[in-house]
């Protein structure tokens, strides 16, 4: 930070001038400088002269002139801070999307977001856990990486991504992923442990999950890769600043805990959903535009994606499912019987805050 020095001189008369200095602060975050402008003002009172002085006469004004107001200066607002997540689209609308992990979006998720990305929108999707069911980073990655081609088909271009570590101003810590010269896809990944099917998480992560995270049972909770442990509170605050940065026009994520759709879907699914539900729903211009997912429980209800939207969704499944050793699937075919998934993928259930049925 650098300081600026003000010298005040005396005049010798009864009054002290003001003196107003302004300094620049520059602070710096995640590596970028920042100018932030702070006045300091400094305002003094009259002095005693040492010896009486003879009072001023004032000249008299010529007839008919004006005396002349100097006009008070309007202050510089002070800039807002900016979000490390916040990125303009040049598309128009953002979709936000919030998940539990890297596949939730495209077997759950779509139609709507590959319609969204063919509509010129801007897409920023972000995945809550690393989806590691206990296997650690290597499993991790893969299914990373699994996701970006599945945006590449998703936009239509094979390409190279850039990945960037941003903290936000909540202090979170995660990975930021986007298709070099397409501004329009942001993919961002926190990497917190996998909570498994049955909630207790895994023994290679110490059986930590998000549902204990959100009921007060742990705190913090740390990602898998080493990052900076999260607590329930700041993970809340991280997607409250991702709506308040990208004032998304629509944001998708899972079915809150309590509704009547919860019953029988991953309990991370639950957690996030109710996250979301939380620290998004009750914003102004952004909440209305929440829309919960059914998860497993859709299997359940009638299949409503069919003919091209289905060969859509179901090839950027399949290009995903190339990287998981654990669901991979070599043709439509071949996805769409596999167990559950196959079902799943011919299924997408949006419910807007009204139709959760909660209690």
């Amino acid at each position: 930070m650098s300081r600026s020095q003000t010298r005040s001189s005396r005049v010798r008369r009864r009054r002290r001038i003001a003196l107003v200095s302004a300094i620049t602060a520059v602070v710096v975050v995640a590596g970028a400088a920042v100018a932030v402008p702070i006045a300091l003002t400094r305002l003094g009172g009259t002095e005693s002269s040492a010896a009486p002085t003879s009072s001023p006469h004032a000249e008299p004004s010529p007839p008919g002139s004006t005396p002349t107001r100097t006009p008070t200066p309007t202050p510089t607002p002070t800039p807002t801070p900016t979000s490390p997540v916040a990125e303009a689209c040049p598309g128009g609308d953002t979709l936000l999307t919030v998940w539990a992990h890297p596949d939730d979006d495209i077997i759950f998720g779509n139609p709507t977001i590959s319609e969204a990305i063919a509509a010129g929108q801007c897409v920023r999707t972000v995945f809550l856990t690393a989806g590691d069911a206990g296997r650690g980073l290597d499993y991790t990655h893969a299914r990373e990486l699994g996701i970006l081609r599945a945006y590449n088909v998703m936009r239509g271009n094979e390409g190279l991504w850039d990945d960037n570590e941003i903290t936000l101003d909540s202090g979170m810590r995660l990975d930021r992923l986007t298709p070099r010269g397409d501004g329009r896809i942001s993919v961002f990944f926190v990497r917190l442990p996998d909570g498994n099917i049955t909630d207790g998480g895994f023994a290679a992560t110490g059986y930590a999950t998000m549902s204990k995270l959100l009921d007060g049972s742990i705190a913090p909770l740390a990602p898998i890769d080493g990052g900076p442990a999260v607590s329930s509170p700041q993970l809340s605050a991280s997607l409250t600043e991702f709506a308040e940065a990208l004032r998304p026009a629509r944001t998708l994520t899972h079915i809150p805990r309590g509704s009547a759709f919860a019953p029988g879907d991953h309990p991370d699914h639950s957690v996030v959903g109710t996250l979301v539900r939380d620290a998004i729903g009750p914003l102004d211009g952004v909440g209305s535009g929440v829309r919960y997912f059914v998860g497993y429980p859709s299997e359940d209800l009638p299949r409503n994606v069919e003919g091209v939207a289905l060969d859509a969704k179901v090839e950027t499944y399949r290009v995903y499912s190339q990287q998981d050793d654990v669901i991979r699937c070599a043709d439509r075919d071949a996805c769409l019987s596999t167990r559950k998934f196959g079902e799943w993928l011919q299924r997408s259930y949006p419910k807007s805050e009204d139709e959760l049925q909660m209690p």
